[in-house]
């Protein structure tokens, strides 16, 4: 968060923003590429207590649920550079564009949230798959918190 508040406070056209704005970049892909995913079956395991058959059976829909997840966030972070890279001088059409992207790749993934469910309803009872949905929009809504508050607000 005090990445998010050096980013505004430094003059748009100084080197200590286009330098802030690098790191917190680096950061937004750090976050994205990370160890997450090794984190994030770390706690589903640990949550979700599946039995044997629940669990041989979970996570091959889980790693291609995963696989086409990081298709959307490549492209967020795609979104995001784009964003970094024009925020000093941010128009209102660009803004508008970049806006709209970001409510695609929003929609795109409670698409694919919404597809998964229903996968994983075919392959565990409907409570699991269901406790499954909770932990998992947990665990993106801090990501997204992460991600949201080391952004600069656009100026006016």
């Amino acid at each position: 968060m005090a990445c998010a508040r050096l980013a505004q406070a430094q003059a748009p056209g100084s080197s200590a923003a286009a330098d802030t704005r690098e790191v917190n970049l680096r950061a937004y892909v750090e976050l994205l590429r990370s160890d997450l995913r090794a984190q994030k079956v770390a706690v589903i395991s640990e949550v979700m207590q599946f039995t044997e058959a629940e669990d041989a059976k979970f996570w091959p829909v889980y790693r291609e649920y995963e696989t086409e997840l990081a298709k959307i966030n490549d492209d967020r972070m795609a979104l995001i550079k784009e964003y970094a890279m024009a925020y000093e001088t941010l128009t209102d059409a660009t803004a508008d564009r970049l806006a709209r992207r970001a409510l695609d790749l929003e929609a795109r993934r409670h698409m694919l949230t919404t597809t998964y469910y229903e996968r994983f309803k075919s392959v565990v009872p409907p409570k699991t798959a269901a406790r499954f949905l909770q932990v998992e929009h947990q665990i993106l809504l801090l990501l997204d918190l992460q991600i949201a508050a080391s952004l600069p607000i656009a100026s006016r």
